[in-house]
């Protein structure tokens, strides 16, 4: 027990854990509590909440010469300055490779920053107070000596031989390449129509609603530290926290609560979260961590950095005969932990042309080390990119060759009846939806009388644009994402359900809530599977005391194999109940069954016994069950998938716009989206996920990019120059269904969360180069900015 400074006569305990949390104790209490371990201490505080703010490099690329903290240090309300090499002996650094993802490489990464900076905003220092305000007044006394060294800006160059080597001891700026070639794609050349085109995305983040945000508490007495953090798989972090302080996943608590949006930010593991887990086990009191606004944009991950070179061959009836590409990525200076920033380039490789039966395809990804903010894994991972590529090659073909954008789709797109299959990069299909799709698709947006309107305004200098976007999406994730490579990140989920005192059921699941409905949709499952209404079921997740262990939520896996677990666990519950209740009635499992809270017979539905009369009798009389019955009202079940490595979900998308030659603004009229997400749960909570991930998309589409100058500074780390898509700019988004359920789980769910950020961009992007066709315009960079198209249109 520490003595801080004196208090008049009251002590005041927080965030610890069973002890008086929040409560203010009298001073007589306070003496008793004292004179039973020998001490008397009439004002005494417990440690208290300190604050950390990091002191960040200004520069892209410098050598830490000499931190000055002597002024800082004796400020008031300053309780530790600490530099990467005195943190270094309480947590490792990490490395950010997957053994499967052939020849990636990283350099050790740490939490503060030791000798060098790689990025602007990479902390070199952590000052630690009782208030925020007084660790940022603090900070603005230290003074630090650096010596700034050549940033690597370009991805374009970073490969050069010419080009400096961020990291020495690695070789050269080359962290991942893949290569792949299937099927005979220079033959498939020389008889085709060949059309190419260079794509450029500007790369952007996530912009959640709440920053990243933690509290680390290590408990010395129990030797034992518990992190409140909104992260997406709190499992995970308990592993990696454990792994790099030298302590055992037992002594590592997660608890995650409301998060405030994750969006896939949220489920990496940042330096400086893992500077304020060491920070609590040195200091030995809780930390808070709190990422302002513009930190979040220096540190958050950024995505989708790539310049992407691409090839379609496409014979005069349409027959698309080859896709080859030629991706390249800039990551930053190092490859994101645990889940590597070469994700994104691979699942680009993975994707190009998978909507369409074409078996020519050569592709090569290469990803380069920067001196920019991290890049990784965000909404979608990869899908965009590809999807884009592949949809805009899809669309400059059809206008190759003089074909409707829709008709080329539909004598290349995988018949339906055609699973299941492979495409020729190894992904395997179990049954989509494609053709489906986009009927159903034309339907609701009414496509002739698009087209018609569209000729009718075109006459009178009005320039709508119709683009239509096919894509996959890959969901429910098998161990082979991460398992194969080394991760300790679990490709299966658990849950368990059991059956109170009164009737009510408890579930505990190890996905996890950012605000898509995990709660509700296990609620809506277990309740479901057990006969009982949804107000009786509690959903309780992300504590990593008390839930099964699981990989939390990303990819689009919550429903799908979350959903699973609860099913199962649901069922097995159901079974336990039934024949608890056989046993009271003298009757069979069979021959009962349970509807609304209550047992009734099967056959005419005549109550027999309500949930909460069964559970009272369990609990409290179980002296009167028949001999040989030993009730078991919880069970739990875990869920992994086995069969193919991803369920693939597909769908269509369209947007209808409007492009001003004159100013280069671009107007959303109309999005249709067709998703095929296999069983859908809740109609409602599926078709505002599409939503939202939709006006993401066209977020990338239309306003979002960091813009980074040639020395690797960040020029609109604000929301006055970073902009989002706002909901007046947004169109009216129709969302229809087809549905293919997965035959690997009973349930029959795919993902659906990332659906609608997939083909957004895409849609978008076809749909400007439509309206410009007059022009003789084609754009293949987004954002598309007023300044993009104009330039575009050689008008400025």
């Amino acid at each position: 027990m520490t003595v801080t400074r004196p208090l008049a006569g009251t002590l005041s305990v927080l965030d610890r854990p069973n002890s008086y949390i929040g409560k203010t104790v009298p001073r007589p209490n306070l003496d008793r509590l004292l004179q039973g371990r020998g001490q008397y201490v009439s004002d005494l505080e417990l440690p208290r909440m300190a604050h950390v703010v990091f002191l960040r490099s200004p520069y892209a690329h410098a050598k830490i010469v000499a931190i000055d903290a002597d002024v800082a240090k004796r400020m008031s309300g300053v309780i530790a300055i600490v530099t990467g090499r005195e943190l270094e002996a309480v947590i490792t650094p990490w490395v950010g490779v997957l053994s499967h993802l052939k020849g990636l490489k990283s350099a050790p990464q740490h939490a503060i920053a030791v000798d060098r900076a790689c990025w602007q905003g990479e902390a070199v220092a952590a000052i630690v107070a009782t208030s925020r305000a007084a660790a940022e007044d603090a900070m603005e006394h230290i003074s630090a000596d650096y010596e700034e060294l050549e940033a690597i800006t370009d991805m374009r160059t970073a490969l050069d031989p010419a080009t400096h080597v961020i990291h020495p001891s690695l070789g050269d700026n080359l962290a991942f390449e893949r290569t792949l070639n299937a099927g005979d794609v220079d033959r498939a050349l020389l008889g085709s129509e060949v059309v190419e085109a260079d794509f450029v995305f500007g790369r952007h983040t996530g912009v959640t609603l709440e920053p990243r945000a933690v509290v680390a508490d290590w408990n010395a007495a129990e030797a034992r530290l518990t992190i409140y953090q909104g992260t997406q798989a709190p499992h995970m972090v308990q592993n990696i926290a454990a792994l790099h302080l030298g302590l055992r996943e037992a002594q590592v608590r997660v608890i995650c609560k409301d998060v405030g949006g994750s969006f896939g930010i949220k489920v990496h593991i940042y330096a400086d979260e893992m500077a304020t887990y060491a920070l609590s086990k040195l200091l030995r009191r809780p930390v808070k961590f709190v990422a302002d606004r513009v930190e979040s944009f220096n540190t958050d991950i950024h995505a989708r950095d790539h310049r992407c070179r691409g090839r379609i061959g496409v014979r005069p009836d349409g027959t698309i005969t080859v896709f080859e590409i030629d991706d390249l990525t800039g990551i930053g200076p190092y490859s994101m932990y645990p889940r590597t920033s070469a994700i994104e380039a691979n699942q680009v490789v993975n994707l190009v042309g998978g909507p369409y039966v074409t078996p020519n395809y050569r592709a090569r990804a290469r990803v380069v080390f920067q001196n920019k903010n991290v890049m990784c894994q965000y909404r979608a991972v990869g899908h965009p990119i590809a999807c884009s590529v592949t949809e805009g090659l899809v669309d400059l073909a059809a206008a190759k060759i003089g074909m409707d954008p829709v008709e080329i789709r539909r004598r290349n797109l995988i018949a339906d009846d055609a699973y299941p299959c492979a495409s020729p990069s190894g992904m395997k299909f179990e049954q989509l939806s494609h053709h489906a799709s986009l009927a159903k698709l034309l339907q609701m947006m009414d496509y002739d009388a698009l087209r018609a309107e569209q000729a009718a305004l075109r006459a009178r200098n009005v320039h709508r644009g119709i683009g239509i976007a096919s894509f996959i999406e890959v969901t429910n994730p098998s161990a082979a994402f991460y398992g194969v490579g080394g991760a300790k990140i679990s490709s299966q989920d658990g849950v368990a359900v059991r059956l109170d005192a009164q009737g009510s059921v408890i579930c505990q699941t190890s996905i996890t809530e950012q605000g898509q409905g995990s709660e509700s949709l296990t609620a809506q499952i277990v309740g479901s599977a057990l006969g009982v209404s949804m107000d009786r079921v509690r959903v309780t997740l992300g504590d990593t005391d008390n839930t099964p262990y699981g990989g939390g939520t990303w990819a689009s896996r919550g429903a799908g194999i979350g959903g699973e677990a609860a099913l199962q666990a649901a069922k097995a519950l159901r079974q336990n109940v039934l024949d608890v209740a056989a046993a009271i009635l003298q009757s069979t499992p069979a021959e009962l069954d349970i509807v609304n809270n209550s047992i009734i017979n099967a056959g005419d539905g005549a109550p027999r016994m309500e949930l909460n009369e069964l559970a009272r009798i369990v609990y409290f009389r179980p002296d009167t069950l028949p001999p040989g019955i030993q009730p078991e009202l919880m069970a739990a079940r875990h869920f992994a998938p086995r069969q193919y490595p991803f369920a693939f979900t597909n769908g269509v998308q369209a947007s209808w716009l409007e492009v001003d030659t004159e100013t280069g603004f671009v107007t959303l009229l109309k999005h249709w989206v067709v998703e095929d997400c296999g069983t859908i749960i809740n109609p409602q909570l599926v078709d505002e996920q599409i939503r939202g991930g939709v006006v993401q998309g066209l977020g990338a589409a239309l306003f979002e990019k960091c813009i980074y100058d040639e020395r690797g500074q960040l020029t609109n780390a604000n929301m006055a120059d970073y902009l989002v898509p706002m909901s007046g700019e947004m169109p009216d988004i129709e969302v229809g269904h087809v549905v293919s359920p997965t035959r690997e789980t009973e349930l029959g769910a795919k993902g659906a969360g990332e659906a609608g950020t997939a083909g957004a961009a895409a849609a978008v992007a076809n749909a400007v180069n439509d309206a410009l066709r007059p022009f003789g315009t084609i754009i293949t960079e987004i954002p598309l900015t007023p300044q993009v198209i104009l330039t575009a249109l050689g008008r400025i």
